[in-house]
């Protein structure tokens, strides 16, 4: 183990307690942190913690963004901006997976799906940050009627805009780390976003959603007034974590068959 190992490492733990004392994540949550970090860094160098980084202060940044805007709507989501491990690991879980497979395998491919699957993460979470400031109601892709925000598989032209852009960032950070092709940049945007629309679509159909008994608001909460909520929609196993997993599995899987 060398100087910079170990200058990287304490870096992760330091980040990772910060991220703890501001809010960002929970204890599990920063625990979880530091093994994503480490696992990173031991599968893919320094390069693949800066991709990890430009996703976890970019979406951090953005959901401290006009907080008092967002608190009536977050009210209908489960968990609020702090991420618990379980958050971590939807988010990173294919990221790194994709990223050991890379560390035995060497195949390139594999390493463009740990870049596009952090796009999808970042595009979804960039959608939900800004789309939820948004003046107008989203759209059901389902129904195709306006939906209280907050509302998952709800998509808005902010939201949408916001998608891009975040899948558009990872993309341009990969670029220069790892200069790879202007059409593998394109790639990584492309299924970044295409994750995006995944998860909309997942959790307009299959994802959990609940009714207070007390106060009739339909919620991803299964506790709410004081009482159990009502399963209205879906199934208790695939929430929101369910979702944020597969569609970034699946954003990772579309880039190593694409680029």
């Amino acid at each position: 183990m060398t100087a910079f190992d170990c200058f990287v490492m304490t870096v992760i733990v330091l980040v990772s307690l910060a991220g703890v004392y501001g809010n960002a994540l929970s204890v599990s949550g920063g625990i979880a942190a530091i093994i994503t970090g480490l696992t990173i860094y031991w599968a893919a160098d320094w390069k693949g913690l800066v991709v990890l980084g430009a996703f976890f202060f970019s979406s951090s940044l953005l959901s401290k963004w006009k907080s008092k805007v967002k608190e009536p709507s977050e009210e209908r989501l489960a968990k609020g901006s702090r991420r618990d491990w379980q958050q971590v690991l939807a988010n990173g879980g294919p990221a790194v997976l994709f990223l050991i497979i890379y560390h035995f395998e060497r195949d390139i491919q594999w390493l463009w799906a740990f870049i596009a699957a952090i796009a999808a993460a970042n595009a979804d979470t960039w959608a939900s940050e800004i789309g939820i400031v948004g003046k107008k109601k989203p759209i059901s892709v389902k129904t195709w009627k306006q939906v209280e925000k907050g509302v998952s598989g709800a998509v808005s032209l902010v939201g949408t805009a916001g998608a891009v852009g975040g899948a558009a960032w990872i993309a341009v950070i990969a670029y220069l780390l790892y200069l790879p092709s202007l059409l593998s940049v394109i790639g990584f945007a492309a299924a970044g976003f295409f994750g995006n629309v995944i998860d909309t679509f997942l959790g307009a159909y299959f994802q959990s959603e609940y009714e207070c008994p007390n106060c009739g608001v339909h919620t991803e909460k299964r506790f709410h007034c004081g009482k159990n909520t009502i399963l209205k929609k879906g199934h208790p196993v695939f929430n929101n974590e369910t979702v944020n997993f597969l569609s970034s599995l699946l954003g990772g899987l579309l880039a190593w068959m694409m680029i």
